[in-house]
């Protein structure tokens, strides 16, 4: 059963269709996204760690899936639109270009050189509108209004002065509860996750976690008491399961009492509502910023990683270079797109699709013969 505040119904499609015979539209909309090409690209793009440490470490798309999980259970305890819920966890991380998150800054880096900009969720919005190439009456994936929204607005604001181009998406409100829980889901669900690959490629220890994380540290005692024969591992999973759910629980919990305090009783309400209403409790909040910034300084900035970094710098701004100086190289249909968009935009479009792999592939062909054998000596 829907809470009163939930998304009922979609306000539609950018082009009518009639309804399904068997599926509601955002499960339609769920459909649509599994079966695109943009996220199948997500297994083969890196996360937090390249194969250079494991080949069982989460990708864009392992991790995709996990925020789905999590996300499915906040909606059903909160009685929100679990099939909208679902649609929006599996599309959020759709525009994501290679290399993870030194690949969207280096990108950035390129596209301010010359006075634009990228953003994975407005570039995730131009993949469902227009790059993918499914159906005949139509470009793009003709996703509902709240699917289309909630990649624009679930983990930010914009403003219509800013961005006028996202003017039908109602940016002078809150979107629906079932977009706001996305990315504090996207944060319980790298938070637990980097935490588990950070110690398994063994730049994170047990001893760092249990004095730097007063959360971590809390359960992990909780866990040798309880199994003190345990193997060191699974002692650190037990405390970081809990620490999951702790989060989980807290962000269900703190939510459903913010909105009984704010006196919710429609969608309309959570719209016009001062403030998102999905948040974790101050006591929660704190120990997860604190977890937050013990991994930037322990795991996200180590020098370990750095190589990492130097790959999607050298990659992408040198790639970019090439086909700024020599659009006849792009593939056909980037070079037709040319004539619409300045050429930025679309070198842009074309590298943030890529994959890890095929970006390499790229710029050893592109940038001389063995040039990504010597930059991984480096």
């Amino acid at each position: 059963m829907l809470a009163e505040y939930a998304v009922r119904e979609s306000q539609g499609r950018r082009h009518p269709e009639p309804p399904h015979a068997y599926r509601n539209d955002f499960q339609r909309d769920r459909d649509r996204v599994i079966h695109s090409r943009a996220f199948r690209r997500l297994e083969a793009k890196t996360q937090v760690f390249t194969r250079r440490y494991s080949d069982h470490f989460r990708t864009r798309l392992t991790h995709t899936l996990e925020v789905a999980q999590i996300s499915r259970t906040i909606a059903a305890q909160l009685g929100l639109n679990v099939d909208l819920v679902e649609a929006l966890a599996l599309v959020h991380d759709i525009g994501h270009p290679p290399f993870g998150h030194a690949g969207e800054k280096a990108l950035d880096a390129v596209m301010r050189s010359q006075g634009e900009s990228f953003d994975h969720n407005l570039h995730a919005l131009r993949i469902v509108e227009d790059f993918e190439l499914r159906y005949a009456e139509f470009r793009g994936l003709n996703l509902t209004f709240e699917v289309r929204e909630g990649i624009v607005k679930h983990s930010r604001d914009y403003s219509a002065s800013q961005y006028p181009q996202l003017a039908e998406y109602l940016l002078d409100q809150r979107p629906p509860l079932e977009a706001q829980l996305i990315d504090l889901a996207d944060e319980i669900a790298y938070t637990a996750a980097d935490f588990d690959d950070g110690y398994e490629a063994r730049l994170l220890s047990l001893e760092q976690a249990v004095a730097g994380v007063t959360l971590f540290q809390r359960f992990y005692r909780e866990v040798a008491g309880l199994y003190p024969g345990a193997l060191e591992k699974l002692k650190f999973n037990e405390a970081l399961k809990r620490v999951l759910n702790l989060m989980v629980t807290d962000l269900i919990e703190n939510t459903r009492a913010r909105i009984k305090a704010a006196r919710i009783s429609s969608l309309a309400d959570v719209r016009h509502h001062s403030e998102r209403l999905v948040a974790f409790s101050p006591e929660v909040d704190g120990e997860r910023r604190q977890a937050k910034a013990f991994l930037y300084q322990n795991l996200y900035n180590r020098p370990a990683l750095a190589p990492e970094k130097k790959q999607a710098e050298t990659v992408i701004s040198e790639l970019f270079a090439h086909w700024m100086r020599e659009p006849s190289s792009l593939p056909r249909n980037y070079r037709e797109k040319l004539r619409g968009e300045s050429p930025a935009r679309v070198i842009c479009d074309y590298m943030a699709g890529m994959t890890d792999n095929y970006i390499v592939e790229q710029y050893e062909k592109y940038c001389g013969r063995g040039a990504a054998a010597r930059m991984r000596a480096d």
